[in-house]
């Protein structure tokens, strides 16, 4: 990957999309404005919008979710599994370990950490969990089945779609609608393609937008806990800018730096794994319990992704479980789709598709299924044993930090377990924004070749931007139903296009190998020539 060129500010400009920067830019900042002065109304419309899509059009997100995983194992184990992403003898430029680890910390790891402390609460108490069985074995299973094929599934498809597009068809646009390509031809040039990249950008912020706004306040009462300082709107607004403030410098010195801190985060992760395992005096109770929620997801996972409670049985007759949670966390992960994919495929080229997509999974489910085992499950043993009734106090309106906090309390020297838990974040923080700012910087290119890097002025803007909307938010107090309801509502139009980039591919993909000559069903393409050969 080569250094971004040199060049004046009036070169720069005209190799920018302004449309992709300006309008983004305007919107934020409205919506921050109309947060802050307007918080009741905001929620209101917000919500509003939420109820419809998230209430009467709760299929189409179970739908798309479903339809996303079966697509990505059949892409890996057809005939198209086999493209190399990247010429002939193309070696992987990073190791499998520094790989894995750049998918996950480069994804959405601090989140996985937050939730992975409170989620098995929050729904604890619904009357979902009591109708399959009780809390012991299904609230422990539900984030298993939240955070994994399925949401992995919208990366891994997309991963191959984009690594396809920049490594084999070496595209310069770098964009949502280059992806269509195939699918709409030059339409994607007028104003369908326009419209197409401004609803990605517009997710992708809203989708970081909620991760920041739900998960900063930790990073906030942690600081406080440790210190003796009270935990304020203003400390966590400070640790925004912190954050930012590491990523930015982070980011400039590029993908090698990016690569560097994703090791340096989970070795992080792997010590406070084993704090959490050998420190806490449950470890066989985790285990146990991990292993028999793995059961019980493999057992009834196809009743569990179909399930859309038509009837509203399981909420109060017009939002049920699946409304509430299921959908949101599709929707989470599908805002999140517009950066993360194009990451993965970048730092995949020389592996095929196949070990992409398969290779993502493992190392993406592997962390993610260990992270809510270990840290879900002790806290969950101690309730369960009756040490703390952590369910209890989040129903009864506790806010989550103070919650996560009693449970770090319950470790032996609580100040070092804390501390450990606040440099992870914050370095899993950069690590992810890192990776978003770098895609979305090259997605402001009108042209981009895959062996550049962005200019440093491009990605401190995107920097800058992704820090306002969740300052605006959190100024706002918005809740956590409002946060979900504006992931929920950017993530309609991605599913729709999800949808068109996979149609796309399928069809790119099937002239690619038409071109080079493979039969119909040949599953081994010959590999494309290399660049000035012959």
């Amino acid at each position: 990957m080569q250094k971004p060129q040199k060049g004046s500010i009036k070169e720069l400009l005209r190799q920018l999309d302004a449309t992709a920067m300006v309008v983004p830019l305007l919107v934020v900042v409205g919506l921050c404005v109309l947060f802050i002065l307007l918080p009741e109304g905001s929620t209101r419309v917000v919500d509003g919008v939420r109820g419809f899509l998230g209430n009467q059009l709760s299929s189409f997100y179970i739908l798309v979710g479903v339809g996303s995983l079966i697509v990505s194992l059949v892409i890996a184990f057809s005939k198209y599994g086999a493209i190399r992403l990247g010429g002939e003898g193309e070696k992987p430029a990073y190791s499998n370990f520094q790989w894995g680890a750049m998918i996950f910390t480069g994804t959405m790891a601090a989140d996985i950490l937050y939730y992975s402390f409170c989620e098995w609460a929050l729904y604890a108490q619904e009357s979902r969990i009591a109708q399959l069985g009780g809390m012991q074995d299904w609230a422990s299973t539900y984030p298993l089945f939240h955070w994994g094929p399925v949401p992995w599934s919208f990366y891994m498809v997309l991963s191959a779609c984009f690594g396809f597009m920049i490594h084999v068809r070496k595209r310069t646009k770098q964009k949502f609608s280059e992806g269509c390509r195939a699918l709409l031809g030059d339409k994607v040039d007028g104003p369908a393609g326009k419209l197409i990249d401004l609803f990605a950008i517009f997710a992708l912020l809203a989708g970081t937008a909620t991760t920041f706004s739900l998960a900063t306040p930790l990073l906030s009462a942690v600081l406080g806990d440790i210190f003796g300082i009270e935990s304020s709107v203003g400390l966590t607004v400070f640790l925004l800018v912190l954050v930012a403030a590491v990523y930015t410098a982070d980011v400039i010195i590029g993908y090698h730096a990016i690569m560097k801190m994703s090791v340096i985060c989970s070795w992080l992760f792997f010590a406070l794994l084993g704090y959490f395992l050998l420190g806490g005096g449950q470890a066989q109770y985790i285990i146990e319990t991990g292993i028999t929620a793995i059961g019980n997801l493999t057992q009834n996972f196809i009743g569990m992704v179909t399930w859309a409670d038509p009837l509203r049985q399981s909420g109060d007759g017009f939002s049920g479980f699946v409304q509430n949670w299921t959908v949101f966390y599709w929707a989470y992960w599908m805002a999140w789709c517009v950066a993360t994919p194009f990451f993965v495929g970048v730092i995949s080229k020389g592996r095929t598709v196949k070990n992409t997509i398969i290779g993502g999974y493992i190392a993406g489910l592997a962390s993610t299924f260990t992270s809510f085992i270990v840290f879900g499950n002790y806290g969950l043993g101690l309730e369960m044993h009756g040490r703390l009734d952590i369910s209890g106090a989040i129903a009864a309106g506790q806010d989550i930090p103070s919650v996560i906090l009693s449970i770090f309390h319950t470790l032996p020297l609580p100040v070092v377990a804390l501390a450990l838990l606040f440099v992870t974040m914050v370095l899993f923080y950069a690590t992810t924004f890192d990776s978003l700012t770098m895609v979305v910087a090259a997605y402001s290119y009108r042209k981009l070749a895959d062996v550049e890097e962005p200019h440093h002025a491009v990605r401190i803007f995107w920097a800058f931007i992704f820090i306002i909307f969740p300052i605006g938010l959190i100024n706002a107090q918005s809740s956590l139903a409002s946060l979900q309801s504006v992931s929920i509502v950017a993530a309609f139009p991605i599913g729709i296009i999800l949808i068109l980039l996979v149609a796309s591919f399928l069809k790119d993909a099937r002239s690619y190998l038409a071109e080079l000559g493979a039969p119909a069903d040949e599953k081994t393409p010959p590999a494309p020539p290399q660049k000035g050969a012959g």
